[in-house]
């Protein structure tokens, strides 16, 4: 054996180096040991061997027996944490760019003035009915002009009010009528609105005025019913476009021989649904009956649609816009003049006033870590700080089901009231509520009427809550998908800091999606930057994410390797649900298809900073918790999805193309004939 291995060892090393191997394999006494030689020979030849390998177990033959027990406890330790084997979170996400943005001056309004009701020469039941000690900006600007019979375009911002400056003269006027109002004498008001969440009617109850009668008409509702009240008398009559339309054409006993108010609430909202034509029709029914009246055209932008029907609907109009006061144009000297300007400055506006008590925040999140910041932002603010109440928007009906169902199912479980030592505050529990356009109108007020009761809360809907709604005490709004347009951003966050309260807003993006930040603040809006890092360390005060090892210590601090365990446990807990049925897999793959669809949709305009080649399909299914991408998104039926697409004919069934002379003989046979086969072509169309 040992001239074999000397053999080998004269053939691999030249023979310059055998005093240097010589004096590696000498013992310090200098007598070479034969069995380490013997088993250096064997090993140093073994396939896939490095010197350092060489080294250990040359040194000593003991030490490969504790390195099987080091491997047993790796194999025990991998059995108690099995989510490694679902969620890469923080592996390949793309750089996170930092926010490059001028210092904007914030266009703001003074929703407050030093001037009490009781200056606004009101009848003294509107005064004590409406309790405030000072009148909001809008409403002392626009209640004197509506008293003296003047038509009027309000631009305001959400929140300021703007509701109860038409609600207030227009309840003046119908209570100081010299004959007194019956309710059989039919609408002397219409108010419409875009949606049928109608903030109008509960600002409208009339207190000590009980002989005017309001009333709202929505879709969803039973028309039975609403025919009934229209029978029995509505003086102040709210409805949505497309359902007075309706009753116009089917209901007989419907009229307008005694309305002297339109009330046009929410205008650019109302264009943007589509309902141009069901406010023409409106228009025209109105004018049938009766020419004369007053109108009130009311909005929180100004667009080309508003001002195109401000032209069709008002007569000679006083324009009244808080933010040209706040910006102190100068004003011309005659009344006359001042109204010309106001009317083409308010027209040319473009950027938004949003209230000062409002806080603006932004967030760049990866695809992948979505759910889980979103997830550990809720348990943040309406957990473990004081008691929140929140609004989540989504772009699709799908996401909202989807969403609301995963997070009532993973943060809200029943699982964390079952492990003891846990603290008041962590075993608070979360009430989650939706609101979306699929979903039934007795459900829809449901949810709205038990929003408006709970002290907190978390509400996630689409662009149906976004205007019209006035929900008290909402302090933060969270879009987790970005809005189409600035002035859907604007309407957005008027959910919150309403009349003169505090507020918040966050807005969720990806890195590619970081050029939007500089949109906004070219529409004089100012957002701050809030850091993902400081969002996920929240999950270091919920020991449900606590990765369980054996002999682990109490976690100190925000230690950034176990924040990113905790998302990670996050993260699986949904993946493990989504997963635990097929059912759940197909909902969250309609969701993602409704997402793309909807990602789709953004203008011209945007689609260089959204555009559906810059998302990694992979990453998106994490938020959706799917573990990988999903292969077959087209033959899931969405919303959105409905209509048929008419199949393209086979290639075989397309007429072949004819070249050359015979070509032009066909066109000039088939023009000619055209008017003498005429008899046989009705034959082959029946």
């Amino acid at each position: 054996v040992n001239s074999h291995s000397l053999l080998i060892m004269g053939f691999f090393f030249p023979l310059k180096q055998s005093g240097a191997l010589k004096r590696k394999f000498e013992s310090p006494h200098g007598n070479p040991p034969v069995k380490r030689k013997r088993k250096l020979a064997v090993n140093t030849f073994r396939k896939g061997a490095t010197e350092a390998d060489r080294r250990e177990e040359g040194s000593s033959s003991q030490k490969p027996a504790p390195k099987k027990q080091l491997t047993g406890n790796q194999n025990e330790s991998q059995k108690n944490k099995p989510f490694i084997k679902t969620s890469s979170l923080f592996k390949n996400n793309p750089d996170i760019p930092e926010i490059h943005r001028k210092a904007v001056q914030q266009l703001q309004e003074n929703v407050f003035t030093t001037d009490s009701f009781s200056q606004l020469d009101l009848h003294p039941h509107l005064v004590r009915f409406y309790v405030f000690c000072l009148s909001p900006s809008v409403q002392k600007q626009t209640i004197p002009v509506l008293l003296q019979g003047r038509d009027a375009l309000v631009r305001s911002q959400t929140g300021s009010g703007k509701t109860l400056a038409y609600g207030i003269p227009l309840v003046q006027s119908l209570q100081g009528m010299e004959s007194k109002i019956q309710r059989s004498d039919g609408p002397y008001a219409l108010v419409l609105v875009p949606t049928r969440e109608v903030r109008g009617f509960p600002l409208l109850s009339l207190g000590p005025f009980t002989w005017i009668v309001p009333g709202v008409l929505m879709g969803g509702e039973k028309r039975k019913s609403e025919k009934a009240r229209l029978r029995k008398g509505i003086n102040i009559l709210i409805s949505t476009p497309g359902r007075l339309v309706d009753h116009i054409k089917s209901t007989e006993c419907i009229h307008f021989r005694r309305t002297q108010w339109l009330i046009i609430d929410e205008a650019d909202r109302i264009l943007d649904l589509g309902f141009e034509k069901d406010v023409a029709v409106i228009l025209n029914a109105l004018n049938a009956e009766r020419e004369t009246r007053q109108n009130v055209l009311l909005s929180a932008t100004l667009t080309e649609g508003v001002t195109r029907l401000a032209d069709i609907s008002l007569n000679d109009p006083v324009s009244i816009s808080i933010a040209d006061e706040i910006q102190k144009v100068p004003e011309p000297a005659s009344q006359t003049d001042r109204e010309a300007s106001s009317a083409s400055n308010c027209m040319g506006q473009e950027n938004f006033a949003v209230p000062e008590t409002l806080k603006q925040y932004v967030m760049m999140v990866p695809s992948k870590l979505r759910l889980v910041t979103l997830a550990a932002f809720i348990l943040q603010k309406c957990k473990f700080e004081k008691r929140h109440k929140m609004i989540i928007f989504f772009s699709s009906c799908e996401q909202v089901e989807f969403y609301h169902e995963l997070l009532v199912k993973v943060l809200s479980g029943g699982s964390e009231s079952e492990q003891p030592g846990r603290s008041s505050l962590s075993s608070v529990s979360l009430q989650f509520l939706r609101l979306h356009g699929d979903m039934e109108q007795e459900e829809r007020t449901e949810v709205f009427q038990e929003f408006l009761k709970t002290k907190t809360g978390i509400l996630l809907c689409t662009d149906v809550a976004a205007r019209g709604l006035d929900l008290p005490q909402v302090t933060w709004i969270v879009q987790y998908n970005a809005p189409a347009s600035p002035a859907e951003y604007i309407h957005r966050i008027g959910r919150t800091a309403r009349i003169g309260c505090h507020g918040n807003s966050l807005l969720v993006l990806a890195p590619s999606e970081a050029e939007y930040v500089s949109l906004l603040a070219s529409h004089k809006i100012n957002v701050s930057e809030l850091k993902m890092e400081k969002v996920l360390a929240s999950l270091m005060k919920d020991d449900r994410f606590k990765l369980h090892r054996p002999g682990s210590k109490k976690s100190c601090g925000k230690n950034p390797q176990e924040v990113r365990e905790r998302a990670t446990v996050l993260q699986t807990k949904f993946e493990n649900h989504v997963h635990s049925s097929e059912g759940n897999v197909r909902w969250a793959k309609k969701a993602l298809q409704s997402f793309l669809c909807a990602y789709t949709t953004y203008p011209k305009s945007l689609k260089h900073i959204f555009h559906i080649k810059s998302l990694h399909l992979g990453h998106v299914a994490k938020s959706f918790g799917l573990r990988d991408a999903p292969k077959n998104l087209t033959a899931l039926p969405t919303a959105g999805s409905k209509k048929k697409t008419k199949q393209r004919p086979k290639r075989s069934e397309l007429p072949k193309k004819t070249h050359g002379k015979h070509r032009l003989a066909e066109i000039l046979r088939s023009e000619y004939s055209s008017g003498m086969d005429t008899g046989g072509a009705k034959v082959k169309r029946k």
